[in-house]
């Protein structure tokens, strides 16, 4: 089936924030629009809403009058179900209870004509489920948008067991003509972005938990070094407490407790105790007024090393080479089994998932200090790293200095197991592996998901790919020796790769 024609009716069912950027969407791309909401003068609300949201755009200049009149005069308010008889395609919008949507589309279903489309924005339910008692369900496919759907790129287009492929290609074809980047997803708890980015928040705060920083360190982290546009903690008190702890609790559930889903007490406690972020005015961060926002801590400046040892090899050696030469700083090259920087006393390795006294003893090395991932180590503005309890603050100080000396602000952690970003990481790729190993979806669509979704700095896989994914599985390998925990089980998938010596874009 082809892309529907803008000439054709588009219904949304739904009108609060969601719901009325949808219909601001279809309006866009040139669709006549029907806005429907049960609650007395809520459609109208919407409609006012999208108004005043596209007189902003003009007085930016990134539209004219002519178009956001146009636009406006594209979408009509129904007062019933009943008036969204016309359409060809009806997006339901509306509260996350199965019972609810079952109500709305089986009523739509005897409403609209044999050939219409119907869609559910649903973020958490089974499509399967939600369709089960239609007469036909072949025509439900979900249409999950990202808030806010006029701004976030993404749609995921989400099959259930009855869905015909051919209606989903044809919604996937008209969320592409609507200015999107669609995906295809199975039914299935979480879809793609809901399951995968569990880990982002996960690891965040596993590590708050065990005191390796504060929040405001930890944030900087995964945004200066990660590449991350928000680190966890921002980016939890953003959706809410309250609403990442119920999607996390939901995925949990939904498979029957893996351990890889495993919901925080530290976010449980924030919750149960009305910390729920900006919409309560604290959570992680206070919100109140004159309230300042802590900064992260960063190591005082010590005396930089005029010449380093660089040992073995690594994907990011030539970085490192080109921030030294740069920083005046000279590098004797030697052989090596594993890739290490002899700065002073101290040795440099990136993190392997083992804690850094841990790994100082297993490698015998006595002065270890280790590093974390970066995005881009010559852009980035902050390095973490840890050092081993048995080496001496001189020692951190040589490699403190060495970073400064590249032009990096300081980040110290404790010792913990995978420092920030690289578990971080690691367990974003192993998820993105297991939902494709799992028949989720197709391998292309992960990175596409995650960057168009929630503005990843890259598609997890890439990333891994990027790190070397014999290295990704060692970092999980190790992290489950550490917490002895099932959480970081390697994927098939990541396991039949490493194996076969590929990487997951080959």
């Amino acid at each position: 089936m082809e892309a529907l024609d803008s000439s054709q009716v588009i219904a949304v069912v739904g009108a609060g924030t969601m719901g009325s950027g949808i219909a601001q969407v279809a309006a866009k791309a040139g669709h006549p629009v029907l806005l429907y909401d049960a609650g007395a003068g809520a459609a109208r609300k919407g409609r006012d809403k999208i108004a005043g949201g596209l007189a902003i755009l003009v007085e930016r200049g990134s539209m004219d009058e002519a178009e956001r009149s146009e636009m406006l005069e594209r979408i009509s308010i129904v007062d019933g179900l009943a008036g969204l008889a016309s359409a060809a395609l009806v997006i339901e919008a509306i509260v996350e209870k199965l019972e609810i949507k079952q109500q709305v589309f089986a009523e739509l279903e005897e409403l609209c004509g044999d050939d219409v489309v119907l869609a559910t924005n649903t973020s958490s339910l089974s499509i399967s489920a939600i369709g089960a008692d239609l007469s036909r369900p072949e025509r439900l496919v979900g249409m999950h948008f990202f808030n806010p759907a006029p701004i976030m790129k993404l749609v995921e287009i989400v099959g259930g067991l009855a869905t015909d492929r051919g209606i989903a290609d044809s919604i996937f074809a008209t969320a592409e003509n609507w200015g999107k980047l669609a995906v295809h997803a199975r039914s299935s708890p979480g879809f793609i972005v809901n399951r995968v980015a569990r880990p982002f928040y996960a690891e965040g705060l596993r590590l708050l938990q065990e005191g390796a920083a504060d929040v405001a360190t930890i944030d900087a982290i995964m945004r200066d070094c990660g590449g991350f546009r928000m680190g966890p903690f921002e980016l939890m008190d953003l959706i809410g407490l309250d609403v990442n702890y119920a999607v996390t609790e939901s995925v949990h559930a939904s498979y029957y407790g893996d351990q890889r889903f495993t919901p925080s007490l530290l976010q449980k406690e924030l919750v149960d105790g009305g910390f729920l972020g900006r919409k309560s005015g604290r959570g992680f961060y206070d919100y109140a007024d004159g309230a300042d926002k802590p900064a992260p801590a960063d190591c005082a400046v010590k005396p930089a090393p005029d010449a380093v040892t660089m040992h073995g090899e690594s994907p990011f050696k030539q970085a490192l080479v080109n921030l030294c030469s740069a920083a005046g700083i000279g590098i004797e090259q030697q052989p090596g089994d594993d890739f290490a920087i002899v700065c002073g006393d101290a040795t440099l390795c990136l993190t392997d998932g083992r804690m850094a006294t841990v790994r100082a003893l297993e490698d015998d090395i006595e002065n270890l200090v280790l590093f974390d991932l970066a995005l881009d180590y010559e852009s980035t503005p902050r390095i973490a790293i840890c050092k081993a309890d048995n080496a001496s603050a001189a020692v951190l100080d040589a490699a403190t200095g060495f970073w400064q000396k590249l032009g990096k602000q300081v980040s110290l952690l404790d010792d913990v197991a995978g420092l920030c970003v690289m578990r971080s990481v690691c367990m974003l790729a192993n998820e993105a592996a297991d939902a494709i190993n799992q028949q989720v979806c197709g391998m292309a669509a992960v990175d596409t998901a995650m960057q168009g979704g929630l503005n990843y700095p890259r598609g997890p896989l890439a990333w891994a790919d990027a790190v070397g994914l014999d290295h990704v599985l060692e970092v999980l390998d190790n992290l489950g020796q550490n917490y002895g925990e099932d959480r970081y089980r390697a994927s098939p998938l990541l396991i039949r790769r490493v194996a076969g010596g590929k990487n997951f874009h080959e």
